[in-house]
């Protein structure tokens, strides 16, 4: 299996022109179920010794509280990846592999090597900043920005959810998820 193919798997199991002052926010709790359908692009750049790699693929994510499937498709349908999370086990299968772990943070770094907030990205879906995220941005009440660990998620909206995120991460490594939006399930 490609590695970028295992990167953009994993990380869904994930800058506007004038300056907004940063808005100190308390330590986030959430007590709320997440939930939700969403369908979009997810597209991946890494940074590797031999230069940049990227890739990109469709998905179709529900979320019900923890518990998340994620199913992947290469263009023009080439390529199936799912991505299953009961709030006991991660599994990451293709038609060539199967990868297991306790969490999605850790099947990310089973799959990758990468450490990514992955486990926020439910919140950020929602345009909610996630437990643990510092330095959050609102403009009109609306999520711009959010740090968490040493990854930077920016947001963008056509509507009052968020269309797209990008995440940076200090190293360079960079996912960028559109974001269509569903009724929930």
């Amino acid at each position: 299996m490609k590695k970028h193919t295992l990167i953009m798997a994993s990380i869904l199991t994930l800058t506007a022109c004038q300056t907004i002052p940063k808005s100190t926010t308390p330590p986030v709790v959430h007590t709320e179920k997440i939930a939700f359908n969403i369908t979009g692009k997810i597209g991946i750049t890494t940074h590797t010794p031999d230069g940049k790699t990227g890739g990109s693929a469709f998905y179709g994510w529900t979320q019900e509280g923890e518990r998340f499937a994620i199913n992947l498709t290469g263009a023009l349908g080439i390529g199936s990846t799912q991505i299953r999370y009961d709030g006991i086990k991660a599994t990451l299968a293709t038609d060539k592999a199967q990868i297991e772990a306790d969490n999605p943070n850790d099947l990310l770094f089973k799959a990758t090597g990468w450490h990514a907030p992955i486990d926020k990205l439910p919140y950020w879906v929602m345009g909610k900043p996630a437990q643990g995220d510092t330095d959050s941005v609102f403009d009109n009440n609306k999520l711009t920005q959010s740090k968490n660990g040493d990854w930077l998620a920016s947001f963008d909206y056509k509507s009052t959810l968020p269309s797209r995120i990008t995440m940076t991460h200090t190293d360079g490594h960079k996912a960028i998820i559109t974001i269509n939006h569903q009724a929930t399930p």
